[in-house]
């Protein structure tokens, strides 16, 4: 009898509990501290050797914008934007072959000289080949801005094969800019 009212006062704390926000309390929160954010240091990017190159392309696309102060002083910073990018050229190869054949043979042979002996023969033959090989450019980052106290307030990914105007980190950057500056509105027009 004790265990069992040992169990059902432990249901009854667990159903007495706080339910976990919602979804889009969350991100209301999130947008809510995005709003606060007035001074942004922009981290070195992990990746390969264009992270540094996709970074500051970033911060270039970042001014641009006008959102934020960015400085170079992490510690000036009301967040800072963290991630990862990879900037990769690459040949795309594509080699294809088609075939068609046929052959026929005909013969008839005799013993004696006065026979003659007919012979015959057909022949088609046709192959295709083709091979092609395309440079091609592609770029990804995924960046999280990141409060002082460590809370995640916003984050996205976004990738490029390029622009019809710009390499691919470049139209990276511009997607990522894009996408704060949505988000940044989103974040004033709340409550």
């Amino acid at each position: 009898m004790t265990r069992l009212l040992v169990a059902l006062s432990v249901l009854a704390c667990v159903a007495s509990a706080e339910e976990p926000p919602a979804p889009t309390a969350i991100e209301e929160a999130g947008l809510r501290q995005l709003r606060t954010v007035r001074r942004v240091f922009v981290d070195r990017l992990i990746g390969g050797e264009t992270a540094a190159q996709m970074r500051d392309i970033l911060i270039s696309s970042l001014v641009g914008a006008k959102l934020f102060i960015l400085t170079e002083n992490q510690e000036r910073a009301d967040a800072v934007l963290r991630g990862a990018s990879e900037d990769l050229v690459f040949t795309d190869v594509h080699t294809s072959s088609d075939s068609l054949n046929a052959h026929a043979n005909f013969g008839a042979g005799a013993s004696s000289s006065r026979a003659r002996a007919p012979y015959g023969g057909m022949g088609v033959g046709q192959s295709d080949s083709e091979h092609s090989a395309e440079r091609r450019h592609e770029a990804i980052a995924a960046v999280r801005l990141v409060t002082k106290d460590g809370d995640v307030i916003w984050s996205t990914t976004q990738e490029s094969l390029g622009a019809r105007f710009r390499g691919a980190s470049a139209d990276v950057a511009d997607k990522i800019t894009a996408q704060l500056k949505e988000d940044f509105e989103r974040a004033r027009k709340l409550r």
